[in-house]
């Protein structure tokens, strides 16, 4: 198995991509830590994945919250004695709208979240991986960051901001055989959808969601987390021990057809 022995902190975990990480990372031999808001959710999540045999604990976390990251990790760290592996994918969505119709409260919540909180992560982390010389972390961002499909200045621009973080702190770490990469998911499916506000009453989301992959992914269907956990797999093993700074967009091509005119 490619990641056995190791143990991962899975933020955003509970559900959707998180979730589609963690139960893949479980069959691979990875102990998890899933980390989030979520009670409910996250609970069902940790009951499957201690289905498969894995050590599994969960930890609610605000990851905007600085003293809830640390208390976290402690955590983590009391009950494993190690981190060898960080995926931030917590992160929320915002409604698609003019920049004049954002406010100041959506801004400062939408980046408290999507880059403040994976800011405040891997600072958090960051010390005992130096510690043991070893250490994965993946950023969740978004193909929004290098093609905007619509008006989510807000979202973009922390999705933006976690690509140079990624970047800026693979080069610190790298000397210390800390890997620092991102993954940039593209369409889709997930609850977080939900929060954007843009399908009326009555309307089937999934069939939205077909034609959408029409036009915007070559590879004509939509995502799963499924297919994001594979390259989160491949970024957490040594089979990417090479590999730091970079980012793979996970899209069906996307965005290689270029759709709005």
């Amino acid at each position: 198995m490619l990641l056995s022995n190791r143990v991962a902190i899975i933020t955003g975990g509970a559900r959707g991509i998180g979730r589609g990480i963690a139960l893949k990372f479980a069959d691979e031999g990875c102990s998890i830590v899933i980390s989030d808001v979520l009670a409910n959710e996250a609970e069902k999540t940790v009951e499957e994945i201690s289905q498969k045999g894995r050590e599994t604990i969960f930890l609610k976390c605000d990851v905007s919250s600085s003293s809830q990251v640390q208390d976290m990790v402690d955590q983590t760290i009391s009950r494993f004695g190690k981190i060898d592996i960080l995926v931030n994918n917590a992160g929320i969505a915002g409604a698609i709208k003019s920049i004049v119709d954002v406010s100041e409260e959506e801004w400062d919540r939408l980046l408290a979240v999507n880059l403040k909180g994976v800011f405040l992560c891997c600072k958090a982390v960051v010390p005992y991986m130096k510690k043991r010389g070893y250490g994965k972390i993946i950023n969740i961002s978004s193909s929004a960051a290098v093609a905007p499909p619509a008006p989510l200045i807000h979202y973009t621009s922390a999705k933006t901001g976690v690509l140079g973080l990624t970047r800026d702190l693979a080069l610190e770490l790298a000397p210390l055989n800390i890997c620092v990469n991102a993954i940039l998911p593209g369409l889709i499916p997930t609850d977080m959808y939900d929060n954007l506000q843009v399908f009326p009453p009555g309307v089937n989301k999934e069939s939205v969601f077909a034609e959408m992959a029409k036009m915007m992914a070559p590879m004509q269907r939509v995502g799963t987390p499924e297919d994001i956990a594979g390259a989160a797999l491949f970024l957490a093993s040594d089979l990417s021990a090479y590999v730091t700074g970079d980012r793979i967009i996970v899209g069906g091509g996307y965005p290689l057809k270029q759709f709005f005119k």
